[in-house]
Order: structure tokens, then C-alpha cells, then sequence
């Protein structure tokens, strides 16, 4: 009888975020963030010079004003929810079995010292956990490959299994069901938006088994083995299962995707279209979910929560309710332990 009594490890890793709101500190976050092969796909000459001599030194300042509308006495949310779901996790599992570690992709607390931290525990596996429900290159495979570069220096690797995504989870929909009807019961709207984060649609067609993809509604309304990698398919997917559980009529749900940066073409329909289009059919009353998000941040809080919002209305709409993200939701925190001891 075995009496190796070594824990698994468990690194939950979400994006990132600055270290503070100072310019500077977010201006290091694009960087690291931004020469990321994975998420501007362009050989490394190109993406230098567009990262380091464009895109960081003119947008840091400006996305540091957008960052200090969403920093709180804890910090940044992102950070701050991330850390609350480790503790709810550690709390439910098994202490003697488990060994719970965070990692952020970009800045802190690293990967690199986040696998640190079980390699020193002597875990005997690994369990990496991306907190991205939809698989895409740019935010689950570059979490894989980071992971992949750093256990390579090791003498010793275990065992290390990943989870690509987690979108059809009963208790990942059951999460976004119970936020979402909280405001179902209570306000009579007139459509559903999803919005998702978009990524270029050349990111898409690369990963294509066989030059399948269509980028097309039609194609992605059918979630098959040939599309299941496939980000915007499981994007619709998403917004099918939760919008089927909370009984929304389906001619009132709509999907989009925002976040657009440069000029090539991204995934359609971009939100920013969808808010006028809407506005223009004399919508009145929306309400928003950002299901690729697990936790409040930029991109929710402040894109969708604020900016979004002061379109519609300025366009003649009276309500834009946003559900906010699954944070350390309780049901939540269910699924995450459901993954790992599935995955253990």
C-alpha cells in the first residue's frame, strides 16, 4: 500500500493587472502584456517597435485614468477577487490533499514563482487553471505555453494536466444563471446583450482544423468537434446554455464581442455596433453579461459598466444593467472545486 502522502498542486492563473495606477507601472503591464507572441501575433521586430515606440508610450497614459476608476482601497478588483477565490477554495478542498496557489499571466504574483511555490511543496501533480471559460491562444494557451517554459527548467517535472476551458460546466452556468435572474425578477427588458472580448479574426482562422471556420452565426451556432477550440463558437455556446436556463426569448439575445485595438478586422459583431443598431430600433432597456470575464475588471467595469453605457443613453436608451462578474460567488467557487477534483 502507497504511502505517499504528496498533495496535488493547484495554480489558479487569471490575466493580470498593474502593480499600481501610476503611468509607469502600467505602462510595464502593456508591455509584458502586449509582446506576448500569443496575443499580438506578429513576428518580434514588428511587435516591438508597435508595442514599444506606439501602443505602450501613448496608451499608458490614458488606460491609468481609466484604472484609477476602477481601483478600490483593496486595489485592483481583478487582483483582489482572484485572491478571494483562492481563500473560498482552500477553505472547500481537502487541506491534505490540496495544495491552492494564484498566478497572474502578466506582472504579479508571477507563474513562474507560482509553480515555485509547488515545486517547493513537493506536490505530486499539478493542476493549472486558467480563469478563462472560453479556450483562445491569446489568454489559455498563453498561460499553457508560460506554464510549459518554465517547468522545462525543472530536473524534476510531475505530472502537470491543464484546463483548456469550462463552458458547458452545469456549475459555471448555474453561477451566471443565479446572478442574472436576480435582475430578471426585478426589471422588464428589452434585450439581452453578451459581450465578450474580442480578438482578431486572423487569430481565429489559425487555429481552424482544416480551414473549417466560416466566422459566420451559422457555423458557430453549431458547437461540433471540428469548432470546439473554436474561441467564437464557444462564445455562442455560452450565451445559448445561459440564456436557455434563464428562459430569455432567443429574438431578445444578442452576441458581441468588444476590446477591438488596431485596425485588422476583429470578430463580428462588434459591441459598439450592436449599441447603435439598438438605440437606432428604439431600444430602451438592456441588460449586459460578460461571460468570458470570472472577475470584475477594465474591461467590465469600466468598458461595458460605464462607457457603454453613457453611449446607449446618450442614444436615447433609459437603462444599461450590467450583471457582474462571478467574483468569489459562492457557486462559483463550487465549480472551481468541481474542475480540480475532477481533474485530480
Amino acid at each position: 500500500m502507497s504511502k505517499n502522502t504528496a498533495k496535488t498542486g493547484v495554480l489558479l492563473v487569471n490575466l493580470g493587472t498593474p502593480d499600481s495606477t501610476a503611468t509607469g507601472d502600467v505602462r510595464k503591464y502593456l508591455r509584458e502584456f502586449l509582446m506576448d507572441g500569443r496575443v499580438i501575433d506578429f513576428p518580434f521586430i514588428p511587435r516591438w517597435m508597435l508595442v514599444n515606440l506606439i501602443i505602450a508610450p501613448f496608451r499608458a497614459p490614458k488606460s491609468a485614468k481609466e484604472y484609477r476608476k476602477l481601483w478600490t482601497e483593496r486595489g485592483s478588483p481583478l487582483m483582489f477577487h482572484t485572491q478571494d477565490l483562492k481563500d473560498k477554495l482552500k477553505e472547500k478542498l481537502d487541506p491534505k490533499k490540496y495544495h491552492v496557489e494564484m498566478a497572474m499571466r502578466y506582472q504579479s504574483p508571477s507563474i513562474a514563482d507560482g509553480l515555485k511555490a509547488l515545486n517547493k511543496a513537493n506536490v505530486k501533480k499539478i493542476i493549472i487553471l486558467p480563469l478563462f471559460p472560453q479556450y483562445a491562444s491569446a489568454t489559455n494557451g498563453s498561460v499553457i505555453d508560460k506554464v510549459m517554459e518554465e517547468a522545462r527548467k525543472w530536473q524534476i517535472i510531475p505530472s502537470i494536466s491543464y484546463v483548456t476551458n469550462f463552458v458547458e460546466h452545469p456549475l459555471f452556468l448555474q453561477a451566471w444563471e443565479e446572478l442574472g435572474r436576480e435582475y430578471v425578477a426585478k426589471e422588464e427588458y428589452d434585450m439581452f446583450v453578451f459581450s465578450y472580448h474580442g480578438l482578431p479574426e486572423r487569430q481565429i482562422r489559425k487555429g481552424s482544423v482544416d480551414g473549417y471556420c466560416q466566422l459566420s452565426d451559422k457555423c458557430c451556432a453549431q458547437y461540433t468537434k471540428k469548432n470546439q477550440f473554436c474561441y467564437r463558437s464557444q462564445c455562442f455556446l455560452t450565451t445559448r446554455l445561459i440564456a436557455e436556463r434563464l428562459n430569455l426569448p432567443e429574438d431578445k439575445v444578442k452576441t458581441c464581442f468588444q476590446s477591438r485595438l488596431g485596425n485588422d478586422p476583429w470578430i463580428k459583431p462588434y459591441t459598439e455596433d450592436l449599441i447603435k443598431e439598438m438605440a437606432a430600433k428604439g431600444v430602451k432597456k438592456v441588460l449586459v453579461f460578460s461571460p468570458a470575464f470570472v472577475a470584475d475588471c477594465l474591461e467590465t467595469t469600466v468598458e461595458v459598466g460605464e462607457e457603454y453605457k453613457e453611449e446607449f443613453i446618450e442614444l436615447g436608451g433609459t437603462a444599461w444593467d450590467l450583471v457582474p462578474s462571478l467574483n468569489s460567488n459562492d457557486t462559483w467557487v463550487s465549480c472551481v472545486q468541481a474542475i480540480v477534483e475532477q481533474e485530480a
